[in-house]
């Protein structure tokens, strides 16, 4: 039992520094969108058909954020998943849009036999600029 938590602890914290060696490596959000003064995320993740699992808000910093917006998924069971909105959010925080929302399915697998993740997450974004 000892030799699995630890196992799943090792593969957490492997996620985890590779997670943030991608945030280190990306350019800022300050310089990418100049103009961005605020960002409000809303995350809802659902599960099958779409009942709700968690929600969340999350306030970025925009003055220090990496311009990457990838979000791993919420099943503990999941393997190689996540959520990249990154492509979807920096597009219309380029076109200055207040508000928005989106939502995109998790890549990973679930189980022994990886069967395909069923999470997905939704958010609503709120922005303000200068």
């Amino acid at each position: 039992m000892n030799r699995v938590i630890h196992r799943r602890n090792s593969e957490a914290g492997e996620r985890a520094r590779q997670r943030q060696e991608r945030e280190d490596q990306a350019s800022r959000l300050s310089d990418e969108v100049p103009s961005l003064r605020t960002l409000r995320l809303a995350i809802r993740f659902e599960r099958g058909e779409g009942s709700v699992e968690s929600e969340h808000t999350r306030i970025v910093v925009v003055s220090r954020a990496p311009a990457l917006f990838h979000v791993p998924c919420s099943d503990p069971h999941c393997r190689d998943g996540g959520h990249d909105l990154t492509g979807t959010i920096m597009a219309h925080l380029r076109a200055r849009h207040g508000t928005f929302e989106g939502s995109a399915s998790c890549h990973g697998g679930v189980g022994a036999a990886s069967q395909p993740c069923s999470r997905v997450l939704r958010f609503e974004a709120a922005a303000t600029y200068a």
